[in-house]
């Protein structure tokens, strides 16, 4: 990674968001429990929207600025938070240790997704659930033309992100069981319609 990416990007997704993805957040959070990994953990946004039933929290992040940044929501934080892996598509934790996945508007940078995807099967124990707030691939033909012009300009702005994957699809392809997923666009400003598609959903492990 070059230095925008390393130095910069980390600290344009720390900034802040809109109230409307905070709910969002909160949404992807609700019923999760026990020991539960959260891929691009960056500088904690999720913490204090963890239920009382969440045990530990393993963070997946690969940047040292996101974590760094982050270190006094985790001081705060009432959920020990614990730094385990930096690769989401190579993950050290045992088959079917963890209750839960949570992933909020991380899979749009993992260049292997379907790799990373598939580690999020083999760590889930049975019946359990991986929580996901992603953006991507829109429904409406004229916004997804704009999402394949933008996109070269994306990931090199924001560390890979990319704005055309169909998240549900790639999600039961793992081979998950999708439970639940709400579309719609996170934002009513026609101009920011190409980033803004949000997939909120739960898939399982049978």
């Amino acid at each position: 990674m070059g230095v925008w990416a390393e130095r910069v990007t980390p600290r344009l997704v720390a900034a802040g968001e809109s109230e409307r993805v905070r709910a969002l957040r909160v949404r992807a959070c609700e019923g999760l429990r026990g020991e539960v990994v959260e891929l691009g953990f960056g500088s904690g946004p999720n913490l204090g929207l963890y239920p009382r039933e969440v045990t530990r929290v393993i963070a997946v992040e690969p940047s040292d600025v996101a974590w760094d940044l982050g270190a006094d929501r985790r001081a705060r934080s009432p959920v020990p938070v614990v730094r385990g892996d930096l690769d989401g598509q190579a993950l050290s934790l045992e088959d079917a240790s963890a209750d839960a996945v949570l992933s909020t508007l991380t899979l749009c940078t993992i260049p292997d997704l379907p790799r990373a995807l598939a580690e999020v099967r083999r760590v889930l124990r049975p019946g359990g659930r991986l929580h996901f707030l992603e953006h991507g691939l829109a429904p409406d033909e004229g916004v997804r033309r704009w999402q394949h012009r933008l996109e070269p300009f994306q990931k090199r702005a924001f560390a890979g992100c990319h704005l055309t994957r169909p998240i549900d699809r790639l999600v039961e392809e793992s081979g998950l069981v999708l439970e639940s997923v709400e579309r719609e666009y996170a934002s009513t400003a026609a101009v920011m319609r190409p980033f803004v598609y949000v997939y909120l959903g739960r898939a399982r492990k049978a």
